[in-house]
This record gives C-alpha cells, sequence and structure tokens, in this order.
C-alpha cells in the first residue's frame, strides 16, 4: 500500500488492506455494473410508457454529459482530500441513483437518475482506479492495473446480462436489478468506510475543480500514439450500445430484452476475461495483439452485416471483444506506471475522458445517421473508423519500436 510522503500517523483501519483491496475491486465491478444494468430495460421502459425514440438519446446524453463533467472537475479531487471520503460520497450519489430507478414512473425520473449516476460514476472513476492500485498486495505487483482495467469491463457485461435476466424471467420486475445493486452498494458504502487511508490530505483541493483534462509531462510522448487504442476500444463499446440491440434486430427478426443484454456481453465479458489472462504480458505485446483481434473483429463484423449472418456477427463481436480488453489494459499498462502516486487518479479521469467521449459522440452520431442512410451502412462505416484507429496505434508500435517511448509496466 502506498502514501504519501511526511503523511500523518493514522488510526488502525478496521478492515486489513487485502480486504480492503478486494472490497474497491468489488466496488469498481458494482459501480459499473450499474451503470449498464438500465441499458437493456430501455425499450421495456418505452413500451411502459410510449415515449418517442428521441427520449432514449437525451437519456443516454444525460448520464455521459453529467459523467464528463465529473471526471473534468472532481476526478482528480482525491488525490488532495482522499481515496475514501471522495469514493463515500460517490457511492452516496450511486445509492441515490439506484433509489430513483427503483421508484420511477417516468421518462423524466430516467433522465434524473442517470445524471445522479452520471456524477456519481465520475466522481469514483479516478479515485477508485487510483485506491485499487494502491492497495494492490505487496506480493501481485500489477495485479491492481489488471483490475482497474477488468473492473469496469466486467461489471458492463454483468449488469446488463443480470437485468437482461431478470426481465427475461419476470417481466413485471424491472426494478428488482435496482434493489440488488442497492443492497450491494449499501454494504460497499461500510466496507469503504472501514478501509484505510492511502493518500495524506494535501494543499489544492479547489484548484484541481478547474475543468481539465491533464496528463502528466512524462506520460505525454507515449499517450499521443497510445490514446487512440482507448478510443478505438471504447467507440467500439458505443458501436454496441447503440446499435448492437439493433443489429441483432435486423438479423435475426426477433426483439429480445436477453439478445440485447447478450450482445452487450459477448463484446464486455469477453474483454473483461482477456484483462484477467494478459495481465502479466508486455503492454507493447498487448496492444500489438489487441489491435490485430479489434481489426480482424471489425473486418468480420462488416462481412457478417453483409452476408446478414447472426452467428458470425456474434463470433466477431467476442473476437472485437477480446482486442477491446486486451487493448485497455494495454493502455493502462503504458501510461499509469509513468506517473507519479500523487497523479494517479488525474491521469485515470483524463484517460476516462478520452474513453467516454469516444464511447458517445460516434454513438450518438451513429443513431442519427442510421435513420438517414440506413442502419448497416452506419455500422459498417462505423466499424471502418474503429479499424482507422486501431491502424493508427499499430503505426505507433513500428514508429516507438523496442520499446521507446512506452513504459514496460513491472510483471
Amino acid at each position: 500500500m502506498s502514501s504519501a510522503p511526511g503523511a500523518p500517523p493514522r488510526r488502525r483501519p478496521a478492515l486489513p488492506v487485502r480486504a480492503a483491496f478486494w472490497v474497491q475491486a468489488s466496488v469498481l465491478v458494482v459501480v459499473m455494473a450499474a451503470s449498464s444494468a438500465p441499458s437493456p430495460l430501455y425499450p421495456v421502459y418505452q413500451d411502459l410508457w410510449g415515449f418517442p425514440p428521441v427520449v432514449l438519446t437525451v437519456i443516454f446524453a444525460a448520464y455521459v454529459v453529467s459523467l464528463l463533467t465529473a471526471l473534468l472537475t472532481v476526478g482528480s479531487l482525491s488525490d488532495h482530500l482522499g481515496r475514501r471520503p471522495v469514493l463515500l460520497v460517490a457511492l452516496v450519489l450511486e445509492i441515490a441513483a439506484m433509489l430513483v430507478f427503483a421508484l420511477a414512473e417516468s421518462e423524466t425520473t430516467l433522465v434524473v437518475a442517470r445524471l445522479l449516476q452520471g456524477v456519481a460514476t465520475g466522481t469514483a472513476t479516478g479515485a477508485l482506479g487510483a485506491y485499487v492500485i494502491e492497495l494492490e498486495p505487496e506480493h501481485r505487483r500489477g495485479l491492481g492495473t489488471v483490475i482497474t482495467g477488468a473492473g469496469p469491463v466486467l461489471g458492463l457485461a454483468g449488469g446488463a446480462v443480470a437485468s437482461s435476466l431478470i426481465v427475461a424471467a419476470a417481466p413485471g420486475s424491472i426494478h428488482l436489478i435496482y434493489v440488488v445493486l442497492l443492497g450491494l452498494l449499501v454494504l460497499q458504502v461500510v466496507g469503504t468506510a472501514l478501509g484505510p487511508e492511502t493518500v495524506a490530505r494535501s494543499p489544492g483541493a479547489l484548484a484541481s475543480l478547474r475543468p481539465r483534462v491533464h496528463f502528466p509531462p512524462d506520460v505525454r510522448r507515449t499517450a499521443v500514439w497510445v490514446l487512440p487504442a482507448a478510443a478505438a476500444c471504447w467507440s467500439l463499446g458505443g458501436l454496441i450500445i447503440a446499435l448492437g440491440p439493433s443489429l441483432v434486430r435486423s438479423l435475426t427478426g426477433a426483439d429480445s430484452v436477453l439478445l440485447t443484454g447478450l450482445v452487450v456481453a459477448a463484446l464486455t465479458g469477453t474483454g473483461g476475461i482477456a484483462i484477467l489472462f494478459c495481465g502479466a504480458t508486455a503492454p507493447r505485446r498487448v496492444l500489438a495483439v489487441a489491435m490485430g483481434l479489434l481489426v480482424a473483429g471489425m473486418v468480420a463484423t462488416i462481412a457478417a452485416l453483409v452476408v446478414g449472418s447472426v452467428g458470425l456477427y456474434f463470433a466477431a463481436t467476442v473476437l472485437a471483444g477480446v482486442g477491446f480488453g486486451a487493448g485497455f489494459l494495454g493502455v493502462l499498462r503504458s501510461l499509469l506506471p509513468q506517473a507519479a502516486p500523487r497523479e494517479r487518479a488525474g491521469l485515470l479521469s483524463a484517460i476516462y475522458v478520452v474513453s467516454y467521449l469516444s464511447h458517445s459522440i460516434p454513438a450518438v452520431a451513429a443513431g442519427a445517421v442510421a435513420g438517414a442512410v440506413g442502419l448497416v451502412p452506419t455500422a459498417v462505416g462505423y466499424a471502418g473508423m474503429v479499424i482507422l484507429l486501431a491502424l493508427v496505434v499499430l503505426l505507433g508500435l513500428l514508429r516507438t519500436g523496442n520499446g521507446r517511448g512506452a513504459a514496460e509496466a513491472p510483471r
């Protein structure tokens, strides 16, 4: 566990460091599961309340705008106030969002819930990733970075699949997933409150609230060619969230909440598993393999859409999912080792700003364009964009050569 130089002595925490590490790993998964849980339910809400499709865009935008606002303002606040107080506030906000979802009776309440959830997720993201890394076991160096990469991806898959399965099993129980998440979050508030602090308070908290995306000077040279990998991975996630369910519906003719969850899990679940298996691999190698798999997955996706094969589409999504997970891990393991401990939360927040912008802006644009040019041509063009981003990273790997410009993280 790391701590700031000159940190004052602290009381002995009620929760041991090892236990606190796994508590925060679970928080990472649950917070992201909560963010994806509503997605498969939107068609159900639309049938219940009869709102037009444009409302879905408003709900999506509400989450993204509030999340990015939080990342840009309070993303590095825990570097000054400590990890625990910032995370406790974020968890309380997430609990409030779950309550609003559980009691929702109109599309307006869905927008309010997503606004709260976006602030909560953006507030937690940088602090949580840094906290997990700082709590990692002494004998498992690098595990914190692996969990920081895998947790969000596995959470996204778990939330979508869980809500899909619950509604498929009990169509009238759309609120049950939020009750389950609410219970988990309450337990995690207690676990976080009992855990140790890893950062001493320091000046600059108010100044850190000024909206900015900050990459430490030592990181910038690598970031120029590594960040397109984050953009490629998360824009692919946007494609699956925005157009994936409609593409599956067009390929199968079926309108199923379960299929909607499965297509999300085909990408994010596979990605999370890939991160766990790639944790000890050198960052450059991970990035090279990941970008190659993204290109292959997108080419196979285009072929599936052209021939109208749902089997090939799912196989292509699984293949791209491996590239998605491994690619994001490669970004984290290339950049985080170059940042000082007090720069971690801010750097993670900056990485997530790039990632969420890549996840949201192309997805919103694709939703608008699809109505004019058609669903399949839009998806093909979107896949082409992901391929170009992946090729930029592969070119960067070739240009930097033999490890120059990218730190090899400890194994």
